[in-house]
C-alpha cells in the first residue's frame, strides 16, 4: 500500500515544518535554533520531523528541501508498515500506522502490531505517549488523532 493524500496531509500537519535544526525535546515555541556548542537532549531534527546523520547543528534548509526530505522519509515508513504488518488494513489504518511509525519508529510498530488484530492495535496505540519516559501532551494528542484515523 501507499500513503493516501489524506495520510500525507495528516502527517505533515502533525509534524509541522521548521526550516532549521532543532532539538525535538525542546518544548519552547518557537523551537530554539541549535548551533555548535549547544546541547541536544532529544534528537536533532529539521523540516517535517526529519532526523538522521545528515542533520547538523546550525543547519538551515529551504521549504523545497524540507518537502523532498519528507517525501523520502515517508517512503521508508510506508515500506516498514508494508513489511511489518501481516493483517489486512484499510487505507485509513495504513495511513495511521505510517504516521505512528514516522513518529515512533519501526521497532515500536513491531511491538504495537505483533500478534494483534485491528481492535487491539486501536486500543494499544494510545499507550505510546512518552518520550524518554515522560508523558507528553503532544504525544497524547497525536496518538488520539492516529487512533481516530485508524478506526474511521
Amino acid at each position: 500500500m501507499e500513503l493516501s493524500e489524506n495520510g500525507f496531509n495528516f502527517i505533515k500537519n502533525k509534524e509541522g515544518c521548521i526550516l532549521y535544526s532543532y532539538d525535538d525535546f525542546d518544548k519552547s515555541n518557537p523551537k530554539k535554533f541549535i548551533t555548535e556548542g549547544m546541547v541536544v537532549v532529544g534528537t536533532l531534527t529539521i523540516g517535517y520531523g526529519h532526523t538522521g546523520s545528515d542533520v547538523k547543528k546550525g543547519m538551515k534548509i529551504s521549504l523545497d528541501a524540507a518537502e523532498r526530505l519528507f517525501r523520502q522519509d515517508l517512503k521508508k515508513f510506508e515500506k516498514a508498515v508494508n513489511n511489518v504488518v501481516k493483517i489486512p488494513l484499510n487505507q485509513n489504518q495504513f495511513d495511521a500506522l505510517v504516521s505512528f511509525t514516522f513518529n515512533c519508529g519501526k521497532e515500536n510498530l513491531e511491538t504495537l502490531v505483533k500478534g494483534r488484530n485491528t481492535d487491539i492495535i486501536a486500543e494499544k496505540i494510545l499507550l505510546y505517549n512518552k518520550s524518554r519516559g515522560t508523558v507528553l501532551k503532544g504525544l497524547i494528542n497525536r496518538r488520539k488523532a492516529e487512533r481516530e484515523l485508524f478506526i474511521s
